[in-house]
């Protein structure tokens, strides 16, 4: 009797143990899962709701956390009042300043830093957020809307606030094409590995050479209707990509007031033609 009962008593000890066992393991996966899903940060500035669009697409795509870039003083105008008053603050050397970020920037490895650019750069609420947040050790990926350009120059701003951080590439969409977002977003995220699945490889563009006269009409085409652009385009580029070609034009830029007529600049421009859609470009590098 009593051996039965030791037996009874063990089995049930040993039963216990294994199930103790099982909820220690699950509640480490689900721990370690969280911890994963915890690294990667989304912290953007929107004004009009385009970067806050690719913002919260690129969070749930890669399931980040994510926090808004929120201005003590709002730029609530309209375009002309933003430019104005963003202008105005250049001049005067004044940065606005910003709610504090909520999330602890320790916490995180990879960090998505959103945008609009205005002036050539980042709006001036992320100036802000990088004048008071240390990402020094943190790898920093930007992405940004705008009406013609920016990534590059902001970048380029980025890495001389930022010295200590690893700005890796980022993304940009012109606020005119905001319903490529999802298509282009899914590649930038699996080319640069932060979600897994397959995505067409591009080769490099070709070499340059001067444009002829079909590619000229290719451009004329893209950048015709944009006011901010009196181009001529002089060389290009080009690489096949999924539906049709990407040209990287070289085009003499001269200013629409013809008293600027000598600041004339060489500026590149990017440009899809796709099958079945009109050119359009996608970016311009000035």
């Amino acid at each position: 009797m009593f051996i039965l009962l030791n037996v009874i008593i063990r089995q049930s000890f040993d039963t216990m143990k294994n199930i103790l066992l099982t909820i220690a393991t699950v509640m480490l996966t689900l721990s370690c899962a969280q911890d994963k899903s915890s690294k990667i940060l989304v912290l953007y500035y929107s004004q009009t709701g385009n970067t806050k669009a690719v913002a919260e697409q690129i969070a749930t795509q890669i399931k980040a956390d994510i926090e808004e870039i929120l201005p003590t003083g709002p730029y609530n105008g309209d375009f002309k009042e933003t430019i104005d008053r963003c202008q105005k603050e250049m001049e005067q050397g004044v940065i606005p300043s910003i709610n504090p970020i909520k999330s602890n920037i320790n916490d995180y490895d990879v960090i998505f830093i959103g945008y609009p650019v205005w002036f050539g750069t980042y709006a001036p609420p992320v100036t802000a957020l990088l004048n008071t947040v240390d990402f020094s050790g943190k790898k920093i990926v930007p992405f940004c809307t705008f009406g013609s350009g920016g990534l590059d120059s902001s970048i380029r701003d980025l890495k001389a606030k930022q010295p200590n951080a690893e700005v890796l590439p980022g993304y940009g969409v012109r606020a005119a094409r905001m319903d490529a977002v999802p298509q282009e977003l899914d590649r930038f995220l699996k080319e640069n590995g932060f979600i897994e699945g397959e995505y067409e490889k591009y080769e490099d563009f070709s070499e340059v050479r001067p444009v002829t006269e079909e590619e000229a009409a290719i451009f004329d085409a893209a950048v015709g209707n944009y006011p901010m652009i009196h181009a001529t385009a002089t060389n290009v580029s080009s690489r096949a990509v999924t539906g049709g070609t990407e040209y990287l034009f070289e085009a003499d830029d001269i200013p629409g007031n013809p008293e600027f007529a000598d600041m004339a600049r060489t500026i590149k421009v990017y440009v899809l033609d796709l099958e079945g859609k009109d050119p359009e470009f996608t970016q311009v590098i000035r």
